[in-house]
């Protein structure tokens, strides 16, 4: 897999692109959010919990004085410890055929932007629905859509995971959507997968003939594929450079 390609034509491009989120550099904060192990403020119990988890979440943007938090692409996450989804257990989900004992999934392939429920998400650019589904287990996206786009030739995916399911239930495959059109909102936990408030947002270059789903989380026995085959999300958020 050579990424090299759609790395090259999204940076081109990526001036044009619209905003993902609502976010004004010239008045709002970012807050860089860390899940790893060297986060010691992060325990296991809040971790296990999704209300302290959320309410963890809300108090560090509340003290930042940040409209979002960000962060995640590439991260080995602690977090992901909060479900089996991303134990053993994950080679049945995705019909992986595998026997045995796995390492655990950890690695996070996509950027997470924390904020409140409700938050309206646009098409960085004109593409089509190519499939949405609802990934209903503890620990998962939740509410789920992927578009499909094509710039000069080349083709890719964008994944929108956390979102709420009225943005599921309102759209059909093969649906155009516009630059800068809503297409989705921050979901709650009972429709996002027991999360906080969030949009994990991805590249993915394969889909390989997946619909509604796709890893946002591998092993690190796997990351030379799977980081070759998301490449980073910022190549069209461009918000790092506020961090």
């Amino acid at each position: 897999m050579n990424p090299q390609p759609i790395i090259s034509i999204l940076n081109r491009y990526a001036e044009g692109f619209h905003p993902v989120v609502d976010f004004d550099a010239a008045k709002d904060k970012l807050l860089a959010m860390d899940f790893t192990a060297s986060n010691e403020e992060l325990t296991g119990d809040i971790i296990d919990d999704t209300k302290k988890f959320s309410i963890y979440v809300n108090e560090k943007l509340k003290t930042a004085n940040a409209r979002f938090g960000i962060g995640g692409y590439a991260e080995n996450r602690t977090v992901y410890s909060r479900s089996a989804l991303f134990g053993d257990t994950v080679s049945l989900k995705f019909g992986e055929g595998v026997s045995g004992a796995m390492e655990p999934r950890r690695l996070h392939l996509g950027v997470d932007i924390w904020g409140p429920v409700g938050t309206p998400v646009y098409a960085f650019m004109g593409g089509m629905v190519h499939s949405v589904g609802f990934n209903n287990h503890f620990g998962d996206y939740g509410a789920t859509m992927i578009l499909s786009h094509q710039i000069d030739t080349h083709s890719f995916y964008t994944l929108y995971g956390h979102i709420s399911l009225k943005d599921i239930h309102k759209v059909e495959s093969g649906k155009y959507v516009n630059r800068g059109e809503v297409i989705a909102h921050f979901g709650n936990a009972k429709e996002n997968g027991n999360w906080p408030p969030h949009l994990h947002f991805q590249i993915i270059i394969d889909l390989e003939l997946k619909e509604g789903d796709y890893p946002g989380v591998c092993r690190m026995g796997e990351k030379d594929f799977y980081l070759n085959n998301c490449p980073d999300p910022d190549l069209i958020l461009q918000l790092k450079r506020y961090v």
